[in-house]
């Protein structure tokens, strides 16, 4: 009987927050957290957690046994449902071209959990490369490498705060169009000018897109504004950000070097892999 194992790292983006369904531009990368499905064929029927099922269902997946071990955080801005999706989809329908599988993945998340989620997350999780951002260009599906310098060192902290996006106004219009173009243009321009810049300078970007995202298009929170400025305010730090769709989760931080903060220094990875055995 078949197995197949599927490797998916999370995802962590520097900057291009909530311009993926817009066409607009975004510059993640794949970090060391990741998670893994393995999917043993059986006679039939499933087993493992329901949700899973029936997103392997949704995939067209065989009977199966399905397990999965992750350090991805949940509800954290990580990507940790898109990181279970494209797994799904490589171990259900095999290793195949990257962007069909991103199609794949978008479309059991939207039809199976819920979120109206852009394609950012299963990109960069697909398309990364160690010790590489990706810029994803949204209005045309164009991905190009970016080597991240040496003086650029990340750091993830935890808000501490969960929300789920379903659960939110993520993806309901309650911003004026005016502010989303304009948070549009801004992170789009920052997103340029980040692939030129010093650390000093994406310290700032930073800072500036966390104002884009609490006071343009509203997808923060008083609580999480205090714990970004009070990062922001740390000696070491170069600036910081919210991270994710928005209202709690992870914080990106730029720091000057990995003594900084307690919280690991986060690594540009490999992208998804798949593992197949009869």
């Amino acid at each position: 009987m078949r197995r197949r194992v599927a490797s998916v790292p999370a995802r962590v983006n520097i900057l291009g927050e909530h311009t993926d369904y817009r066409g607009g531009l975004s510059l993640p990368f794949a970090c060391q957290n990741r998670l893994v499905l393995t999917a043993v064929e059986r006679e039939e029927g499933y087993t493992g957690e329901p949700s899973v099922i029936d997103l392997w269902i949704s995939a067209g997946g065989w009977p199966a046994d399905l397990s999965i071990r992750s350090d991805i955080p949940i509800g954290s801005g990580m990507s940790s449902s898109a990181a279970l999706c494209v797994a799904i989809v490589l171990c259900a329908q095999g290793d195949k071209d990257r962007m069909e599988i991103c199609n794949e993945a978008q479309r059991i998340e939207h039809e199976v959990i819920g979120t109206e989620c852009g394609l950012l997350d299963q990109i960069a999780i697909t398309h990364a490369s160690k010790g590489h951002a990706v810029r994803i260009d949204f209005s045309n599906l164009e991905v190009k490498q970016f080597q991240i310098p040496q003086d650029w060192c990340f750091k993830l902290v935890d808000s501490g705060i969960r929300r789920q996006l379903r659960e939110t106004d993520y993806g309901q219009s309650i911003v004026s169009e005016e502010d989303w173009q304009q948070h549009m243009i801004e992170e789009n321009r920052r997103v340029i000018v980040a692939l030129d810049c010093d650390a000093s300078q994406l310290g700032e970007l930073l800072n500036q897109s966390h104002e884009s995202l609490r006071d343009r298009i509203k997808v923060s929170t008083p609580e999480m504004d205090d714990k970004v400025r009070e990062i922001q305010e740390m000696d070491g730090v170069l600036g910081a950000r919210m991270m994710g769709g928005g209202f709690g989760g992870m914080i990106l931080a730029l720091v000057e070097s990995g003594s900084v903060l307690s919280e690991d220094t986060l690594i540009a990875s490999n992208s998804a892999f798949l593992e197949e055995f009869f």
